[in-house]
């Protein structure tokens, strides 16, 4: 069974395909900022970009509908583009497509430190949820270092998407801050989860049904 997103960082071995969903999911997740930017730069600014992202995801979505097939990873996708589409359109300002954007990455950042804070590291959580063990993990005090600090990996992610793209934002850079969004999309993601699973791939899990 493949595993996508997070769980990838769990398995047996890393598929950097398996964690984006494969080719299609690939496609979904880049495609409206792909649209948007090309747009943008094609005709400057902020309704036909605009409409081009929330077109290009709402065709995505049909396609999976007329497949009969699951629209439940789209509907992320659908939710942030939608959601920058309202907020450009409120403020008839391209630059506040990314907005949401910057929300969302600054909750994620406070829910990672958060986790940590707790003692329940995301990344512990989702290595025992990819391998059905148990959460018997927290009790071992060097794994819980472990996942945490491979969580601190996240947290410095999240923190450099803000450094980076923030700065933009002010500046009006709308199309560097497109394209700085995209690198900093799937590409990043894959390196960073590649580079967590390289930190736990090792590590056994009490609780874990391999063990019994």
């Amino acid at each position: 069974m493949t595993q996508t997103g997070w769980q990838a960082v769990g398995g047996e071995v890393f598929s950097a395909r398996d964690s984006v969903g494969g080719v299609r999911g690939l496609i979904e997740s880049s495609a409206p900022g792909v649209i948007f930017v090309v747009a943008y730069l094609a005709w400057g600014g902020y309704k036909i970009p605009t409409i081009a992202a929330v077109v290009t995801v709402a065709l995505m979505v049909l396609v999976r509908l007329l497949a009969r097939q699951s629209i439940i990873h789209a509907l992320g996708g659908v939710f942030g583009v939608v959601l920058g589409a309202v907020w450009a359109w409120r403020f008839a300002d391209p630059g506040e497509y990314f907005v949401p954007g910057f929300w969302i990455n600054g909750a994620t950042f406070a829910g990672l430190v958060l986790s940590i804070v707790v003692g329940w590291p995301v990344v512990g959580v989702a290595v025992a949820l990819a391998r059905g063990a148990s959460t018997e993990w927290r009790s071992n005090v060097r794994l819980r270092r472990r996942f945490g600090l491979a969580t601190a990996i996240l947290v410095a992610v999240f923190a450099l998407k803000l450094v980076v793209q923030l700065p933009l934002y002010w500046a009006g850079e709308v199309a560097a801050l497109g394209i700085a969004k995209l690198a900093m999309g799937i590409p990043l993601f894959v390196l960073t989860a590649w580079g967590i699973w390289l930190m736990v791939r090792g590590e056994e899990l009490p609780g874990h049904p391999r063990e019994e």
